[in-house]
C-alpha cells in the first residue's frame, strides 16, 4: 500500500487550500456584533444555504467512508430509511418549528424552561452536549483515520493524532470569528466539494469496468447464484438485530425518532433551521434538506455497488475468480472504499477523495463547534450571568461564543483522540457506530420533550431522571456492557433504532411520573432579548 501523491493530487491540494483560505477570510471580515447575529445569523441566511448546510451536517466522513460499504456488502436498504426522515420532518415542521419562533429560541432547550423551568432547560443542554461530543468525537475520529492513512502512510498514534489535531484546527479558524453565518456559507462550499469527489470516484469507476449500464444493472440484481438482488430497496424481513436496522419497520420507527431528534432536538442541526427568516421558510429548508439527502446518499451507495462490480464479478471484469480481499491497513479494519482509495485509485482522484473527506469532516466539525457553543453560553453561560444580576453587553457574549468554540474543539479532539483506543474493542462498521452513539443522548431528551409536549405532566427532578434512564438503558444494550453483567448465553444483539425506541419510552414514562408545578415565568416569555 501507498500513499504517495502525484502532481495533479497536489495541484488539487493546493487549489483547495486556496479555497478554505479564501473563503474563510472572506466569510469572516464581517463581525458579529451581538448573539442574534453570532449564533443565528440575524435570520437573513438564504433558505436555499440552510437546507444545504442542514444536508451537509447530516451527512459526515462516516458517510463517506461507511456509505460505500452498505453498497458494496448489502443494497440499496439504507436508502430506506429516509421514509423516517420525511415523515420526522414533517412532524418537526408542523410541532417544533413554529414554537421555537414563537419562542423565539436561540437553542431548542428553551422550550422546556417554559414548562418545566430553567434547570431543565440546563440539563437537556448538558445531555445534548455530552451527546454530541461523543458523535462528533466519533466523526471527526473516522475522517482523521483516513487521512492518516493517505497523508501518512500508516495509523499510527502519532499520525492519527496529528491528523485530528489539524483538522479540529482548520474547523476552528474557519469558523470562529464569523459564527453561524461562516458554518453555513462554509457548509455549502464543502458540499460541493465532497459531492463532487463522490462524482469523480463514480466516473473513474465505471470506466474501469468493462461492462455497459445494462449489464452492470443485470450484474447487480442477479450478483450470485441464490443471492438476493443488490437493488432492492425495502426489506420486510423481522430482524431486531443491527445487521437489521435498515429494514423497513425501523425506517418507520426508530428511523422516525431518530430523525425528530436529530431535526428537532439536536441544537447542531436545528440551529441551522433557527436563522431562516420565519417559520415558513424555516419549514422550506427542512423539507429541502430532506429531498436534497436522498439523492446525495444514492452516491455513495453507488460507489459501493460498483466497487462490488470490481471485486466481486471476475466475469464482468474478464479477471480471475474473486477471492476474498483483506480490508486491513496494519491490522485496522478499513471500509472498501478505503482499500480501493490506498490501492487502485487513480492520480489526481486520490487527492480529490482527501479532500473530499476532509470537506465533510469540516462540515460536521464546523457544526458542532457553533451549535455546542450556543448552548454553552445561552443555557447555561448567560443565565448564570443574570442569575447574578451581572448587566453585561451582547459583545460580551459574542466573545464568550467565540471562547465557547475553542473548548469545544479542544474537547471534541481530545474525544477523537479516545475514539481511536476506543474502535479496538469493538467489531462495529463505521456507519452504525457514528448513528449509534446519537441514542445515547436523543433516547433521554426524546422522553423529556414528548412529556413537555403531549402532557401537562413533568418537572426539572423528572427530567434529570428521564435523562440519566435514557442514557443507562443505552449502555445497557452495548455489547461490552451486556458482557460484563450477563453470561454469556443471554448476551444478545439489538440495533440501536430498537435501542432508541426502547430507551425514549422508558425515558417518556419516568419523566412522566413528575407532577407539573407552577411557573413563574409567563408563557409567552421563554426568551425575550
Amino acid at each position: 500500500m501507498t500513499s504517495v501523491y502525484s502532481e495533479l493530487d497536489w495541484i488539487v491540494f493546493g487549489l483547495y487550500g486556496t479555497l478554505l483560505i479564501g473563503s474563510g477570510l472572506y466569510f469572516n471580515r464581517k463581525k458579529s456584533i451581538n448573539t442574534q447575529d453570532y449564533f443565528l445569523g440575524g435570520n437573513t441566511i438564504p433558505t436555499w444555504m440552510v437546507a444545504i448546510s442542514v444536508l451537509a451536517t447530516s451527512q459526515s466522513a462516516a458517510t463517506f467512508l461507511g456509505g460505500p460499504d452498505q453498497g458494496y456488502q448489502g443494497d440499496l436498504s439504507y436508502l430506506a430509511t429516509n421514509i423516517g426522515a420525511v415523515v420526522a420532518a414533517v412532524l418537526v415542521s408542523i410541532i417544533l418549528i413554529p414554537k421555537f419562533y414563537q419562542n423565539k429560541v436561540f437553542t431548542v432547550y428553551e422550550l422546556l424552561e417554559k414548562r418545566m423551568g430553567s434547570a431543565a432547560k440546563k440539563q437537556a443542554g448538558m445531555m445534548y452536549l455530552f451527546g454530541r461530543i461523543f458523535a462528533s468525537g466519533a466523526r471527526l475520529y473516522m475522517a482523521a483515520l483516513a487521512v492518516s492513512m493517505i497523508l501518512f502512510g500508516n495509523i499510527d498514534a502519532n499520525s492519527v493524532i496529528i491528523s485530528t489535531m489539524v483538522l479540529t484546527a482548520a474547523g476552528l479558524l474557519y469558523t470562529v470569528f464569523g459564527g453561524i453565518r461562516s458554518v453555513i456559507y462554509g457548509d455549502v462550499i464543502q458540499c460541493a466539494v465532497y459531492v463532487s469527489a463522490a462524482f469523480f470516484v463514480i466516473y473513474f469507476l465505471y470506466q474501469a469496468i468493462p461492462a455497459n449500464f445494462t449489464q452492470i444493472i443485470g450484474a447487480l440484481q442477479y450478483p450470485a447464484p441464490g443471492a438476493d438482488s443488490k437493488l432492492t430497496l425495502l426489506k420486510f424481513d423481522w430482524d431486531f438485530s443491527s445487521s437489521g436496522v435498515f429494514n423497513f419497520w425501523s425506517a418507520i420507527t426508530g428511523f422516525v425518532l431518530l430523525n425528530f431528534a436529530a431535526f428537532g432536538l439536536d441544537q447542531d442541526m436545528t440551529q441551522r433551521i433557527l436563522t431562516c427568516k420565519n417559520v415558513k421558510e424555516a419549514n422550506k429548508a427542512m423539507l429541502l434538506s430532506v429531498a436534497l439527502v436522498i439523492p446525495v446518499m444514492l452516491l455513495f451507495i453507488i460507489i459501493g455497488l460498483l466497487l462490488f462490480i470490481l471485486y466481486q464479478r471476475p466475469d464482468i471484469m474478464h479477471t480471475a475468480a474473486a477471492s476474498d480481499l483483506v480490508q486491513s491497513f496494519q491490522g485496522e479494519k478499513i471500509t472498501i472504499f478505503m482499500y480501493y482509495v490506498l490501492n487502485e485509485i487513480p492520480a489526481g482522484v486520490r487527492g480529490l477523495v482527501t479532500i473530499g473527506i476532509i470537506a465533510a469532516a469540516l462540515s460536521t466539525l464546523n457544526s458542532g463547534l457553533n451549535s455546542m457553543s450556543s448552548v454553552l453560553v445561552n443555557d447555561i453561560y448567560r443565565p448564570f450571568k443574570e442569575k447574578n444580576k451581572a448587566n453585561l453587553p451582547e459583545s460580551h457574549f459574542v466573545k464568550a461564543g467565540q471562547v465557547g468554540m475553542a473548548l469545544v474543539a479542544i474537547t471534541l479532539c481530545l474525544m477523537a483522540i479516545l475514539c481511536f483506543y476506543w474502535q479496538r474493542y469493538t467489531d462495529m462498521p463505521l456507519l452504525k457506530f457514528a448513528l449509534s452513539v446519537m441514542v445515547f443522548s436523543y433516547s433521554g431528551l426524546l422522553g423529556v420533550f414528548f412529556t413537555a409536549l403531549f402532557t401537562q405532566r413533568g418537572n426539572s427532578t423528572s427530567v434529570l431522571a428521564a435523562l440519566v434512564i435514557g442514557f443507562l438503558i443505552t449502555l445497557c444494550f452495548q455489547p461490552y456492557v451486556m458482557s460484563l453483567l450477563l453470561p454469556e448465553s443471554l448476551i444478545f444483539d439489538l440495533g440501536f433504532t430498537w435501542q432508541l425506541c426502547i430507551g425514549a419510552f422508558v425515558s417518556f414514562l419516568v419523566c412522566s411520573f413528575g407532577t407539573k408545578k407552577e411557573m413563574p415565568i409567563p408563557v409567552d416569555a421563554c426568551v425575550e432579548r
